[in-house]
């Protein structure tokens, strides 16, 4: 009888090398590895977005002598209603120098449940814009609202206009920095609950008895 020729074992390849050592790390390594990862992202998208600066504008409802006071509050919401409207907004458009749908997408109007106060936001990356955005749309709203005052009864005054921003409104690297790192603090923990567990595979010898071992040594 011939022995069988050996077969040469090719040595396994720097990613072969590399997945088995990635497999020998514990569990615990992605969630760091996740943290790591997530925080340099979310830093570094803080730093590499254009900061970004609001102003608000506020206009206020005064009922005249012959309106019932509480009037004023139902108008102070349907006025919160149409200020970014496209009547209104058309309007502001050549005041605050910008086109129709910079402010469209840029001018959020809030109202009160328990005061009869219109709140006027905008955002830009310009402190000056916003500022000129959001008191363009009060000034607007209260030329539009005081056209119908007649019949109304109400008028809408401006209360306190918009400042230009001294600091951005929108989250700081740090702090961006800080939520990319809780996501990928959660993404790790979440691959490591799906991740297929580790079956030891064991070969467990058999050892013929003494009664067998008779057996097979009488046969031979």
């Amino acid at each position: 009888m011939t022995d069988a020729p050996h077969r040469r074992v090719r040595p396994a390849g720097p990613l072969a090398r590399t997945a088995a050592r990635v497999k020998r790390l514990p569990l615990w390594s992605l969630i760091v590895a996740g943290v790591l990862l997530g925080g340099v992202a979310g830093g570094a998208y803080g730093v590499l977005k254009t900061p970004q600066y609001s102003a608000t504008s506020y206009v206020i409802a005064v009922p005249d002598e012959k309106s019932d006071p509480s009037a004023a509050l139902g108008f102070a919401q349907a006025y919160g209603r149409v200020a970014t409207q496209i009547a209104v907004l058309g309007d502001a458009q050549k005041q605050a120098g910008v086109p129709v749908k910079k402010l469209q997408s840029s001018v959020q109007a809030q109202t009160s449940p328990d005061a009869p106060m219109v709140a006027v936001s905008a955002t830009s990356a310009k402190p000056r814009e916003a500022a000129a955005m959001a008191n363009a749309v009060a000034r607007a709203l209260t030329a539009d609202a005081n056209h119908t005052q007649a019949s109304t009864r109400v008028k809408l005054l401006q209360f306190s206009r918009a400042m230009k921003p001294t600091a951005p409104s929108s989250a700081s690297p740090q702090v961006t920095a800080l939520v990319g790192a809780s996501a990928g603090g959660l993404l790790g923990g979440l691959v490591m609950l799906v991740r297929p567990r580790r079956e030891r595979t064991e070969t467990n010898a058999t050892v013929p008895g003494p009664a067998a071992a008779a057996d097979l040594h009488g046969n031979v």
